[in-house]
């Protein structure tokens, strides 16, 4: 009834892991998700025991090999059935809701003034379901399509619980001089209750960009994968695998992106 989950560093892009990871990126995603659900636990019960290694079985604490791996990048989690729907938050246009407005001037059946330049601020948050595909791209859904998934009653608390712990983090976060400007959660089922899950508001969940500087009109500097998909144009791969190897300049960058977001957000110098 529990598992231990284990972020490792490896890290993708268009649907392809690189052959070399980020160092320590599992660790800040861990550290930054369990910031996250301990922040997010008075709007809802999410599926994390602890991410202390000190707090896991003891088969596991007594092997000091296998310590020193799971350390800090690791959770001890309930087990809980999934719901197969993604829960996006969108509070800024941008990814492939800004592809899909400059379409049809909504974003997932929701209708958008007119006018929105990329990366614009929208007048409210807005919820967007997608549907987990097992390899491959998500594909964005309706609001109406996610209910006749998974039904009316759980469709509607999804829906108000993504843009509940959004908004409080967009909040939060921007305190501390990062724009969320989406993010996706997941949820699964423990017995009758729906739970969070996953890993929540880390910057391969979400968009995150310094509040420094912001400007619609254009894509924003972020702190995720960015540098990894610019430096992929810019050698002009295919996108097909196999991956090429990422140089040691991106993987420093992106390194260093990552550890700026965790530190900004949580106010802690190190892991």
């Amino acid at each position: 009834d529990k598992l231990l989950l284990v972020a490792s560093d490896r890290i993708s892009a268009y649907d392809s892991v690189m052959p070399n990871g980020i160092p320590d990126k599992g660790k800040i995603l861990t550290q930054l998700s369990a910031f996250w659900f301990d922040f997010s636990s008075s709007i809802i019960e999410n599926h994390l025991i602890s991410a202390n290694v000190a707090d896991f079985p003891k088969e596991i604490r007594i092997h000091d090999d296998i310590k020193k791996v799971l350390d800090k990048r690791t959770m001890l989690t309930k087990k809980t059935d999934s719901i197969d729907v993604e829960c996006v938050a969108r509070g800024y246009l941008s990814g492939s809701a800004w592809k899909e407005y400059q379409q049809s001037s909504s974003v997932c059946g929701i209708k958008l003034p007119a006018g929105l330049k990329e990366s614009a601020k929208l007048p409210e948050p807005i919820f967007t379901p997608a549907t987990k595909a097992a390899s491959g791209h998500d594909e964005n859904i309706s609001e109406k399509k996610m209910m006749d998934i998974i039904g009316q009653e759980a469709g509607a608390f999804l829906r108000d619980k993504t843009l509940e712990i959004y908004n409080r983090a967009r909040d939060y976060a921007d305190t501390k001089g990062i724009i969320i400007a989406d993010t996706k959660f997941e949820f699964g089922k423990l017995g009758d209750k729906i739970i969070l899950i996953d890993e929540i508001l880390t910057p391969d969940s979400s968009r995150f960009w310094p509040k420094d500087g912001y400007k619609p009109g254009g894509a924003q500097p972020s702190f995720d994968k960015q540098f990894v998909r610019d430096y992929l144009i810019s050698i002009k791969w295919d996108k097909e695998p196999p991956a090429p190897r990422l140089s040691e300049e991106v993987v420093a960058k992106t390194r260093e992106k990552y550890l700026e977001a965790y530190k900004m957000i949580t106010g802690r110098n190190k892991l």
